[in-house]
């Protein structure tokens, strides 16, 4: 008796071992996070678009914020839209 319940664990763990693994869980945290970052990226961008400055450094300062979020943006396949 105790073969016929130690080949069954075993088919039990080949069947399992072969079936695939889901992946959607994995795949909708990763597209939520996604998500998450571009919008935080893109309400940067639209903060760092709304400042005035009168200071070349502080304006200096800006343009280079912007172009390093516009940057991120663009590695997560965001394009501009006007």
């Amino acid at each position: 008796m105790s073969r016929g319940w130690e080949s069954k664990s075993v088919e039990e763990q080949q069947q399992q071992a072969g079936a695939p693994k889901p992946v959607a869980v994995d795949d909708n945290v990763a597209a939520a996070e996604r998500k998450r970052k571009r919008q935080s990226l893109e309400l940067q961008r639209e903060r760092i678009l709304s400042e005035r400055t009168s200071s070349p450094h502080r304006r200096s300062a800006l343009t280079i914020a912007l172009a390093d979020v516009e940057e991120k943006l663009a590695e997560l396949g965001w394009t501009i839209h006007l």
